[in-house]
């Protein structure tokens, strides 16, 4: 995985290829810590900035900032905001108020939502959770894989019809030995992940939007805004899509600057350290602040920013393109679907758990592509590393 919200998404990704391989180096647990310890507070940092400059150019008017952990938190704020409520919203408002428990109140979100002196929701930002961070790797990875599968079957195809004297466009397959070639080819990829020789695409493994941006307005301030956007010297526009079915928004990846000495000097003002002291990093190390850590660090970070209306970001939260119910369909709906990929899924998990607790020494990967495991496998690995114990009924 490619995680260009990083700024140290280059050893991030060689960390990751690594372990892909099952091939642990000492000092990577570390690594992994202070790279979420370093570049979460630099995200988070960073969209705070930006969101209030992206505010400002759309509604230039005062705002405060709230943090919110839940779901139902975001979906309230939306039911109380009484801007542009046409009957579409008045009905989602009225069918969330009839049984709010349908709507999946209790799903988390890190989010830090932005309201006016009326409570207006004027925009929000979050940070990917881990956990989803871990799924969208695992489309990645997993469509990537597939298509190596593909390729390597598709070539096996072309060595037998080659052997018959027979064109590929005329050899006939028998649909038993068409999944035998796929099951061979896997093993043959799942064998390139076990000796190390595989190398990952990086356009293919790149996420974007561990850290995100949403700005509510109405479609003249978003418009205003976007070509703003358009002239601004210090940001550039990347990526653009504007999606018009159930689901209805503009989405832009923004690549941005992060200010470094504002970043180090928000960490010892804030006495930022103090939140990470259950990582495993020592408490003397924490307090001689970011500084020592910021050695290959890039100079800017992408950040997806979502340009929505109130009504379309009420039918994104109660009506036809529920959040949580796309996340559903996206696990519902994978292209390829056996043990490589949920193993995928696990050991980004995996990773992540690791820069998450308080070990920073590990002596293997728990996952290893080529194996078969249960989710309660990884699940039994993080009470580990947290020390917690298992609930055994009999010990």
């Amino acid at each position: 995985m490619y995680l260009t919200s990083f700024i140290h998404r280059e050893p991030l990704f060689d960390i990751a290829e690594r372990w892909f391989c099952s091939r642990p180096e000492s000092g990577d647990a570390r690594s992994i810590t202070e790279i979420l310890i370093c570049d979460g507070f630099v995200i988070a940092e960073t969209l705070e900035l930006l969101t209030g400059r992206l505010i400002g150019i759309t509604h230039q008017r005062r705002f405060g900032r709230r943090p919110i952990r839940l779901k139902g938190e975001l979906r309230d704020m939306l039911c109380r905001d009484d801007r542009d409520r046409n009957a579409r919203v008045a009905e989602l408002v009225g069918r969330y108020r009839g049984n709010p428990d349908y709507f999946f109140l209790e799903a988390p979100i890190n989010a830090v939502v932005c309201l006016d002196e009326q409570d207006h929701l004027l925009g929000l930002y979050r940070m990917k959770r881990p956990k989803r961070i871990a799924e969208k790797a695992n489309r990645r990875i997993a469509d990537w894989i597939f298509e190596n599968v593909l390729g390597r079957a598709q070539e096996m195809a072309r060595e037998r019809a080659r052997l018959s004297g027979v064109p590929l466009d005329r050899f006939v397959t028998p649909a038993e030995e068409m999944v035998k070639e796929f099951i061979r080819a896997e093993e043959l990829i799942s064998a390139s992940f076990r000796d190390g020789s595989i190398r990952f695409d990086r356009a293919a493994m790149t996420i974007h939007d561990a850290g995100a941006i949403k700005i509510v307005a109405a479609q003249d301030e978003l418009r205003h805004l976007e070509e703003t956007l358009l002239e601004t010297r210090d940001i550039r526009v990347i990526e653009r899509a504007d999606f018009r079915g159930a689901y209805q928004a503009t989405n832009l990846i923004l690549e941005v600057p992060w200010d470094a000495a504002y970043v180090c000097r928000r960490y010892a003002e804030t006495r930022g350290w103090k939140k990470y002291l259950n990582r495993g990093i020592p408490e003397e190390d924490l307090k001689r602040g970011l500084e020592p850590l910021l050695g290959s660090a890039e100079p800017q970070i992408n950040i997806e920013v979502i340009l929505t209306t109130l009504p379309d970001m009420v039918e994104s939260e109660l009506g036809n393109s529920i959040h949580e119910e796309r996340i559903i369909a996206q696990r519902d709906n994978k292209r390829y679907k056996g043990h490589i990929p949920t193993n995928v899924e696990l050991l980004v998990e995996s990773l992540f758990a690791v820069g998450f607790s308080p070990r920073i020494d590990i002596d293997r990967v728990p996952i290893k592509l080529w194996g078969r495991y249960l989710p309660e496998t990884l699940g039994s690995y993080i009470r580990r590393l947290h020390n917690l114990p298992e609930y055994d009924l009999i010990n």
